[in-house]
């Protein structure tokens, strides 16, 4: 028996793993063919898989649309838009209490992370869009008892009257006419899809929702900060935590003026109609999302 040529031996080597790869990948395909039919759909549901449109795309859903969705004008970008907000609540409420109340840099997205905020249980302070209230806590003291003060409610007394006399019309105007730019603040936070005006008709809802108040209000001081010794009202969202610290005379007429706001910024006439008095039951796990 002659002795295979070496070379020839190396040829049928190679030739042999070649096979055996190609048989290999034959097999893998095979096996991978079975299982992708033997976990399809049924033929008539692949066919409507198959020629079923794509779903269109579509904007916010939206619960209260604006009766006005804004003015056409040209809008600067949210990022340049600070003077064109300041300018235009200067031109309702006047420069002397947007200077003295209002932090003037990023006016929209500063407010637009508090209304998202008010019906939760903590507002990012660093996030608003007004200075903090000048002073400190004003409390009383009997014995081992602290209460609110009611001279802490004159520290709102200011703001509070700014608000009352503002032209409610012209601020919904001013609302209206830079609502793009609220809608935008609100997408670029975290809600694509989301329409702002529906966040701000439920962050009003809650705040009309705190209790009126009477009488002394219990504080205790676990850490830095006081809160109400009454967990009934410590647990309640921070919207309605605010009113509650304002006194009842300051929440009675921040009140009236949300009701005016939030009527003139839903369409449907039959939810502009809200309660006098504020529901005292706690705010659902939908309003505090």
């Amino acid at each position: 028996m002659f002795e295979d040529d070496p070379q020839e031996l190396r040829r049928r080597r190679l030739g042999w793993i070649i096979g055996s790869i190609i048989v290999i990948v034959l097999l893998g395909a095979g096996g991978w063919y079975w299982y992708q039919r033997s976990h399809a759909a049924p033929p008539a549901e692949q066919a409507t898989h198959a020629t079923a449109p794509l779903p269109a795309s579509t904007g916010p859903q939206i619960a209260h649309p604006l009766p006005s969705e804004g003015s056409q004008a040209a809008l600067p970008a949210l990022n340049d838009s600070d003077q064109v907000v300041i300018d235009s609540l200067i031109g309702v409420l006047g420069k002397e209490p947007v200077a003295q109340y209002l932090v003037p840099q990023s006016v929209v997205r500063h407010f637009v992370v508090t209304v998202d905020n008010l019906p939760r249980h903590k507002v990012a302070v660093d996030l608003r869009p007004l200075k903090p209230t000048a002073g400190q806590t004003v409390t009383a003291t009997q014995g081992d008892i602290t209460t609110l003060s009611d001279a802490n409610f004159a520290r709102y007394a200011g703001l509070v009257r700014v608000i009352q006399n503002a032209d409610t019309k012209s601020l919904v105007v001013v609302y209206e006419r830079l609502y793009p730019l609220f809608q935008q603040g609100y997408e670029d936070l975290g809600y694509p899809g989301k329409y702002f005006n529906d966040r701000l008709v439920e962050a009003i809802d809650d705040m009309l929702a705190a209790p009126d108040v009477q009488g002394p209000i219990r504080l205790v001081q676990p850490k830095v900060f006081w809160a109400y010794a009454d967990s009934s009202l410590e647990d309640r969202s921070a919207g309605q935590r605010l009113l509650i610290r304002m006194g009842p005379a300051n929440e009675r007429t921040i009140k009236a003026k949300l009701r005016e706001f939030r009527a003139a910024i839903i369409e449907n006439p039959a939810q502009k109609q809200m309660p006098e008095q504020g529901q005292t039951e706690m705010p659902s796990q939908k309003q505090k999302r």
